[in-house]
């Protein structure tokens, strides 16, 4: 019976290797793809050197001591009950125990091994450990030591006290049922020489080890968290510090007690040691509650002072916050038309288009075909005609859930892939309401020489989850043309070659999917894709980092990039406030960049002088690159990303109050703005603008986020974090004076909405059927003073395509309400503002770009699906009665049946 249970376990093995050494070789390939080899044997060795090493010394010590108790006389019995209420003695084997024991300690130590091998980075941080040229205040180490080095002895000391536990637990089994030990009378533990002496010298070992974690323990206080501010308090410092040390004392008396009870032939050592532990315990527990309430609580403010100075400097410097420039603003400029006239390129720059709204009117518009979606709306910025025009643009990708026919040809072989995308302006508008397209259709088609897209096949993006396999014997799905559809074959470097049998049933059995053998149109060229959406594309290749939640795609030299900003983060920084409660400290150190069609991915150091990315570039020579090294077209799109920014401007809005008695009493509390309904409202997000700042010289690419004063509404500050060139990076706060009133996003929303002209166009257009979508309230500066800009869209009942209808500007007291923005300034400006921002705009054709070799086409798919959006609108009104709208909207259609006639006529 045993033989058959070993043979078993033998095969369960055998197959969990098999799995094991298929998912390395699986993986091994796919990093040699990439040209990351050394970070997946840099980490596979990691793993396999610790997991072996704790295997070896977990066993051997379990099973030693396991051993040495079973060598004790006598056999191993316990008792079975018989039908006739009798009990009978069963004596096992020592054969059988002694294979047992090994079982059990082989088990056991697996799982330490397992341990071992998870927290593998532990280890290599330590060995590859910089300073930070930092030290915390209470213990005057280098913030490093937190970071590295604790981490490594915390570890240590927690295996080993649970070690020693499950030898102490199974050594006391043994004697028991060996008849050594009684556990119902205690003293017969005194009389036994061999019992007692084993077990006391285990037990010395595990005070030695609860004296190195109460050692250890004692930085933890520089963690604590209830103070009035996060980190080492009064109490913390003159109660349980003390007593913490008091408790490795205690422990390492202990073990010396324990040490001499192993020899002695009685047992009031282990009793002594064991009283002494749990006294300290209880004082290092109760103490500093007596110290906090009685000393502490009367002077709160006097006592935790210093502390609360430690919290704020050390918040600051783990955030990045200590390079904000901060920047004081009259709050007395009044905007004059030729303030508005000297900013026109901020004026310009104006985003008119919310995300939502235009990735719906993206998906009703361009998508084309129904298997092709628009994940998200990205922000960027591009030269246009000499200027920096800021641009919203989405990536085509195939979803392969959306195949109208799921074959496995059809999503592995066929369809492939994505195609193109669509961009425009943040501010320009057909005359339909429409968004203005310097990129659409497919083959995409440009308007700009910078927009220009020669491979716009998109192989790896944000919703290519599934694994393809290119240069078969079926061509691929390229992109549809007219009533037919134009097919190609994959020229890129990416995916891991077929190249044999074995390898096509190593994917097979990895992806569960039979066909992969048996599809006769797999060739030996023929290369697998997998691991293609960016996150997890990112995620497997550098584990250690955090990402950061919206990768954004850039047009470079024709070709299409995906950019992905990486942070690394710890908790372990001592006073710092951990934001939501998972680290108290961030650098967004690394930039990853993915061609969208060969799936090359590199990963540049953004921030050379954090010391966390130091240490993983000693762990990984040779996988980081200086970011000097991004070609000089990608690194103008390189742009500060949001995930870091709004952290720290969170931290900000509480940590811009530096003296200690101001941030302990809150008495200059910021928030960030809470828009939307009662009862639903949510903080404003960071947004992204060109516009030049106070006192600037030129306009820029910026992130900015303005601060309320706490439980208020008005506006107190805002923040902005650089994109461009050398000030890449730098954050200012730009503050208006206390006694200042100047209207915050909350205050404007409620003046708009008790505007009467506005609140009346908006109730006619609701008694129409059409949804009015109110549009994000952009707080804009302008020189020492502020805009706030609005747009209003409109959906038909029956339609799904947003269209912008008016855009609302509020200054000062004044609201207008226009069907431009230029509308709009005048108004609130009494007079004509020329700020150079265009007319909205009949669209017209523009110059096609598609991939070299294609076809040049110039389709008239846009304007069709205008037609059929007014036409609908057009019998809507008809149905209603609204014939003065009918009117309109059969005017429109005309004008665009006349813009495809000329079209036709042209292409004829």
């Amino acid at each position: 019976r045993l033989s058959g249970i070993a043979l078993i376990l033998i095969l369960i093995l055998a197959l969990g290797g098999f799995s094991f050494l298929a998912q390395m070789y699986f993986d091994l390939l796919w990093f040699q793809e990439l040209g990351k080899t050394r970070l997946f044997t840099t980490i596979l060795y990691a793993k396999s050197s610790l997991g072996s090493a704790m295997l070896l010394l977990s066993f051997l010590f379990l099973y030693l001591n396991l051993r040495y108790a079973n060598s004790a006389p006598g056999r191993i019995q316990i008792g079975i009950p018989t039908p006739a209420g009798q009990i009978t003695a069963y004596t096992f084997p020592e054969e059988l125990v002694r294979k047992a024991l090994g079982l059990a300690s082989l088990v056991a130590a697996v799982f330490f091994a397992a341990r071992a091998a998870e927290r593998w980075e532990i280890m290599w941080r330590w060995l590859h450990a910089v300073n930070f040229g930092v030290i915390d205040p209470i213990f005057s180490r280098d913030i490093a030591f937190y970071f590295f080095h604790l981490p490594l002895f915390e570890e240590i000391v927690r295996l080993g006290l649970v070690l020693c536990f499950l030898a102490v637990a199974g050594a006391l089994v043994l004697y028991h049922f060996k008849g050594m030990l009684s556990f119902g009378r205690l003293r017969t533990f005194g009389g036994r020489g061999r019992v007692r002496t084993h077990v006391s010298l285990l037990a010395a070992l595990g005070f030695l080890l609860l004296a190195g974690d109460a050692f250890v323990d004692r930085y933890q206080i520089l963690f604590s968290t209830h103070g009035p501010m996060y980190g080492a308090t009064y109490s913390d410092i003159n109660g349980r510090l003390p007593l913490l040390n008091m408790l490795a004392l205690s422990a390492l008396a202990g073990s010396i007690l324990w040490i001499y009870n192993a020899f002695a032939s009685h047992s009031r050592g282990a009793i002594v040691a064991a009283a002494l532990y749990l006294i300290m315990m209880l004082a290092a527990s109760v103490y500093p509650e007596i110290l906090q309430r009685f000393v502490v609580a009367p002077d709160e403010l006097g006592k935790e002072s210093p502390q609360i100075q430690h919290n704020i400097e050390a918040t600051i410097r783990a955030y990045g916050l200590e390079r904000v420039q901060e920047r004081h603003l009259s709050g007395d400029r009044a905007l004059t038309p030729e303030d508005i006239k000297s900013n026109a390129a901020t004026i310009q720059n104006i985003r008119l288009w919310d995300h939502e709204p235009l990735l719906d009117t993206f998906s009703q518009i361009q998508e084309i075909r129904t298997y092709y979606d628009f994940a998200t709306v990205d922000n960027d910025r591009y030269i246009v005609d000499g200027q920096a025009q800021q641009i919203m643009l989405s990536a085509r990708e195939l979803n392969s859930a959306s195949l109208p026919d799921r074959k496995w040809i059809n999503e592995h072989l066929q369809f492939t892939h994505g195609y193109g995308l669509t961009l425009g302006p943040v501010n320009r508008v057909t005359s339909e309401g429409l968004p203005v397209l310097f990129v659409q259709d497919i083959p995409p088609r440009s308007t700009h020489r910078a927009f220009k897209v020669d491979r716009p096949e998109i192989y790896y993006g944000e919703l290519t989850r599934g694994y393809v396999i290119v240069k078969t014997g079926e061509k691929e799905f390229d992109y549809p043309a007219g009533e037919e559809n134009v097919f190609t074959t994959y020229e890129g470097s990416g995916g891991v070659p077929v190249h044999s049998f074995f390898r096509k049933l190593l994917f097979a059995v990895y992806f569960r999917d039979p066909n992969i053998v048996l599809s006769p149109l797999l060739k030996p060229e023929s290369r697998f894709l997998y691991f293609r959406d960016i996150h997890t594309r990112v995620q497997r290749i550098a584990p250690f980092l955090r990402f950061d939640r919206d990768p954004y795609l850039v047009i470079s030299g024709g070709k299409l990039f995906w950019i992905q900003d990486a942070y690394t983060s710890g908790n372990r920084y001592p006073y710092s406030f951990p934001t939501r409660g998972l680290f108290n400290y961030i650098r967004n150190s690394v930039k990853i960049i993915v061609d969208a069609y060969n799936g090359t991915t590199e990963l540049y150091v953004a921030d050379p002088q954090d010391p966390l990315i130091q240490v993983y570039e000693g762990i990984f020579p040779g996988v980081f690159r200086p970011l000097s090294e991004i070609a000089p077209d990608l690194r103008q799109h390189l742009r500060y990303p949001e995930d870091i920014f709004s952290i720290q401007a969170y931290i900000y809005s509480v940590y811009h109050m530096t003296n200690a008695q101001i941030f302990y009493n809150k008495e200059d509390l910021w928030e960030i703005p809470q828009l939307g309904p009662a009862g639903g409202e949510t903080p404003m997000s960071p947004y992204y603008t060109i516009m030049r700042l106070p006192q600037g010289k030129n306009e820029e690419f910026i992130l900015m986020l303005p601060f309320t004063p706490g439980r208020k509404d008005n506006l107190s500050a805002w923040m902005v974090a650089r994109s461009d060139g050398e000030n890449y990076g730098q954050l200012a706060v730009y503050r208006f004076p206390k006694q200042k009133l100047v209207y915050g996003p909350k205050q404007i929303v409620a003046r708009i909405n008790q505007d009467a002209e506005i609140s009346r166009q908006i109730s006619l257009w609701d008694q129409r059927g059409s949804q009015v979508i109110q549009g994000t309230l952009l707080v804009i500066p302008i020189e020492e003073a502020l805009i706030y800009i609005r747009p209003l869209y409109l959906r038909a009942e029956s339609g799904k395509i947003p269209e912008l209808k008016r855009v609302i500007v509020a200054y000062e007291n004044k609201i207008a309400m226009e069907e431009t923005l230029d509308g709009s300034l005048a108004r609130i400006f009494q007079g004509r503002i020329p700020t150079g921002a265009p007319p909205p705009v009949q669209e017209a054709p523009i110059a096609s770009s598609g991939g070299p070799g294609r076809q040049q086409q110039q389709p008239a798919l846009s304007l069709m699906r205008q037609a059929k959006e007014v036409y609908d609108r057009a019998i809507q009104a008809q149905r209603q009665g609204d014939w003065a709208r009918y009117g309109e909207e059969i005017k429109k259609l005309g004008s665009i049946l006349e813009e495809i006639s000329k079209g036709n006529q042209d292409k004829e």
